[in-house]
């Protein structure tokens, strides 16, 4: 595959020949099975780092200059790996700093995770065996460590541990993919909108340890209190509008609770659930406690009351927006999918009530207490498991936001 190699520089001359060199000289020769380009996305410095670009070009043949206004780095990135696509056919495109904060030696390995089928790969400084460099001050070592954790934190994303880093490879499709959505991130904030797209819509990505090193030549183009507030306020602003779907999701969950409630107290109050039980004790002649069984039969049908509430709020209010997606299955079939994966649930309330009565008789009396007392007992398990399980599965299975991304793309 074609690999180009981007790196972004501003008044980086005495630096980018360096790490041209030990790209070209050390760690090229290594690669056997990719053919390896270099593109330098220059800011029009005004130090001469295009010049010396320039000058390199005549004695590497795949050292390429790509000269333009200096809007900051994630411009810089748009810019440059739009022409590595169109222009240099790139299959596959890397991150990497001018100033040899990212250690070169490195690329083979990030090459190896997209070999083993990564879409992307991150360079890592806080696991692993990575590192920040030592002579760092204190407050930029704040800066950095407390900046990666407060975006893993507010994400709620703890597999990648280097959310704020610029070492990075990944596959042209996905840049294509996400390209639109990064045109509004012109600085540094652009790294971290770039990855939690990619993990949003599913791409593979994977971590490879390096220790950074700190330039010894020039100064750092970071802002650090400016850096913070942008990045703050990105991540903050993706949260809500992720969040969003999910609170839906809970709102749909609670009325459906409380339709539980309410149809399995009124059909054990009517006399339905002692109705059907009789039925079912004539029908079967197994002399069954009538008592119990009218407790369980209460049981399931709050739960398919509340099953099909569930569907017709999350259907026409929380997944509404996935009508454009191509992939997803008529009303009818999802309904009927959203029954099958919900059905276990009915199982297992209606047999826990009947078993535990059966068996521990008025120590598990459920029905005999209050509805808060009931809420209080069933909430561990609904929030930390029903919940997300089922908030996974109505992702996944039934309206399938995963596609959500693609139909945007074609509607474009």
């Amino acid at each position: 595959m074609k690999v180009v190699i981007i790196l972004p520089t501003y008044n980086e001359k005495g630096n980018v020949e360096r790490v041209i060199e030990i790209l070209e000289e050390k760690v090229f020769p290594q690669i056997k099975n990719h053919e390896v380009q270099i593109l330098v996305a220059d800011d029009n410095s005004p130090d001469g780092t295009g010049e010396v670009v320039e000058e390199l070009i005549k004695k590497y043949k795949n050292l390429h200059l790509l000269k333009g206004e200096k809007q900051g780095l994630g411009a810089a990135y748009l810019r440059a790996m739009s022409v590595a696509i169109e222009k240099l056919n790139a299959d596959i495109m890397f991150e990497m700093d001018a100033d040899l904060f990212h250690d070169p030696d490195k690329v083979p390995e990030f090459l190896k995770k997209i070999d083993e089928g990564y879409d992307m790969v991150i360079g890592t400084r806080y696991s692993h065996g990575g590192s920040i460099p030592k002579n760092w001050g204190l407050n930029r070592k704040i800066y950095s460590i407390g900046g990666n954790l407060l975006v893993r934190s507010l994400l709620m994303r703890f597999s990648v541990h280097d959310w704020t880093g610029g070492y990075r490879a990944l596959k042209k499709e996905v840049f294509l993919k996400e390209k639109d959505e990064l045109v509004s991130f012109k600085g540094y904030t652009f790294q971290v909108a770039f990855l939690y797209k990619a993990i949003r819509d599913g791409f593979k990505v994977a971590e490879v340890p390096f220790q950074a090193t700190d330039r010894t030549l020039g100064r750092s183009k970071i802002a650090p209190r400016e850096y913070i507030v942008d990045l703050l306020k990105y991540v903050i602003k993706a949260r809500i509008i992720e969040l969003k779907r999910f609170v839906k999701f809970l709102f749909a969950g609670g009325t459906g609770f409380i339709v539980q409630v309410m149809m399995q107290e009124l059909s054990i109050f009517l006399g339905v659930t002692l109705f059907l039980a009789v039925l079912v004790d004539t029908v079967f002649s197994q002399n069954i406690d009538t008592l119990i069984l009218s407790h369980a039969i209460g049981a399931g049908i709050g739960a398919e009351s509340a099953i099909l509430s569930n569907f017709m709020i999350n259907n026409f209010w929380t997944f509404n927006d996935t009508s454009k997606i191509k992939h997803k299955s008529i009303f009818p079939v999802r309904l009927l999918k959203f029954n099958m994966t919900s059905v276990m649930a009915i199982v297992i309330q209606t047999l826990a009530v009947w078993g535990g009565e059966k068996t521990l008789g008025v120590s598990l009396k459920l029905f005999s207490y209050s509805v808060p007392t009931r809420i209080a007992i069933l909430f561990p398990t609904i929030a930390f498991l029903v919940i997300p399980l089922n908030y996974f599965i109505y992702n996944r299975l039934i309206w399938k936001t995963h596609y959500l991304k693609n139909a945007e793309t074609s509607k474009k």
